[in-house]
């Protein structure tokens, strides 16, 4: 492969003739011209092409008042004109060369949506599209790889470990099939959710990526830095342009799935996939990091929009209250107790400070202390600390009295 890729040379190139080569709406418009207006109508209308989404041969025949059969043999008809048109070549030629380069660079295979999200950055010189834009310009691509480059590329619909995704023409699946079978394994045993560079660092654990380690030494050259991460995390852009091939297995795998705050672990863990409220309180303080009020936990749910169902903040409030994993740690702040937090009143926790020290404590020292353990005012603190049945000072220190 050479050492500038395809795609790179048509950036560096400024012509707009070169730039629209990379465009699947303008390829297809194009390639669809030569059609007659019926022709060109139906295969509009059969893969979304107008922006209305796809029909079915039901809906395009009544239409055109023709049966779903004719419709068919239309459609047929259609795609093996355009196949055949003198200068289809002129029109798919350099984007064929930079989905070939793309699958290539990722060991020949790419889960259908991950292709289709870079090709549409890439398209069209980076232009930015709204939702539905960017939704019509997939369905040009799709097309395009789908039914007029079949001699290229084929879908991949019946793997047992892979989504449905494009590979290269009659490219071997099986290593990394192999390699992902092995991955998943790996991943259930050790019963975590990883970040993507520590499931990177996995694969070269594996005993069948030892086995076919040749087959996955590959030139990286294409930049997808601008596909990366979500509206909650990003990825690290030099890990993944580095590790093409690692990144479009995780992204194929049917079992393995990225969480909302980019962690992957198996598809039905609760931390992947949270089901219930509860799950998405838990998902939501742990990845926050630090105790949050149960308002602010609801409206966190509400803008991550796991699902279609809205968070109420007094319902947040009631699961927090009843499950012991959370602890109240302040007014309306709740912490999670795998961080330290224990359940109890501020002079219990001014006990367990004094506890843990091996000498009396000062006021300063003790109020310091607590404001680690909860989110209270001083004031709250020194209150406690007036508790004579609790504590005694010696001097200008404290004491428990438990602790004698």
């Amino acid at each position: 492969m050479n050492n500038t890729s395809i795609l790179d040379q048509i950036i560096n190139n400024q012509k707009a003739e070169e730039i629209t080569k990379l465009d699947a709406v303008d390829i297809v418009n194009n390639l669809l011209s030569e059609l007659s207006k019926r022709e060109r109508d139906i295969l509009m209308r059969r893969y979304g092409l107008h922006g209305e989404g796809r029909e079915t041969l039901e809906m395009v025949g009544n239409a055109h008042q023709l049966t779903r059969e004719r419709i068919r043999q239309i459609e047929s008809a259609s795609v093996k004109k355009l196949r055949e048109l003198k200068n289809f070549e002129g029109y798919v030629d350099t984007l064929k060369k930079v989905i070939t380069q793309l699958l290539e660079e990722h060991g020949g295979i790419m889960e259908k949506l991950y292709l289709l999200d870079v090709l549409v950055k890439f398209s069209a010189n980076g232009e930015s599209r709204d939702a539905k834009k960017e939704e019509i310009h997939k369905n040009h691509l799709d097309f395009l790889i789908s039914k007029l480059l079949q001699m290229q590329f084929e879908e991949l619909n019946t793997s047992k470990s892979f989504l449905s995704s494009y590979i290269l023409k009659y490219k071997n699946m099986d290593h990394l099939e192999e390699v992902a079978e092995e991955l998943l394994v790996k991943i259930k045993e050790l019963k975590k959710l990883h970040k993507t560079e520590e499931v990177i660092a996995l694969f070269d654990k594996l005993d069948a990526y030892d086995k076919y380690k040749e087959k996955f030494d590959i030139n990286y050259n294409i930049d997808i830095s601008s596909v990366l991460g979500g509206g909650l995390f990003n990825e690290k852009p030099e890990i993944i342009n580095n590790n093409k091939i690692f990144y479009s297995i995780l992204k194929a795998l049917k079992n393995l799935e990225q969480n909302k705050f980019g962690h992957w672990g198996m598809k039905d863990w609760r931390e992947v996939k949270p089901k219930t409220i509860n799950d998405k309180i838990y998902l939501v303080l742990k990845n926050h990091g630090k105790p949050m009020h149960f308002e602010e936990i609801a409206d966190r749910i509400n803008q991550i929009v796991f699902d279609k169902k809205k968070a109420n903040a007094a319902t947040v409030h009631n699961e927090l209250i009843l499950d012991s994993k959370y602890i109240l740690v302040g007014r309306g702040l709740y912490g999670l107790k795998e961080w330290g937090y224990k359940k109890g009143t501020v002079a219990d926790v001014i006990i367990e400070v004094l506890n843990e020290n091996d000498e009396p404590l000062t006021k300063e020292e003790i109020i310091e202390k607590v404001l680690e353990k909860r989110f209270v005012k001083k004031a709250t603190i020194i209150l406690a600390l007036m508790n004579k049945d609790k504590f005694e000072k010696n001097g200008s220190k404290y004491l428990s009295k438990k602790s004698e």
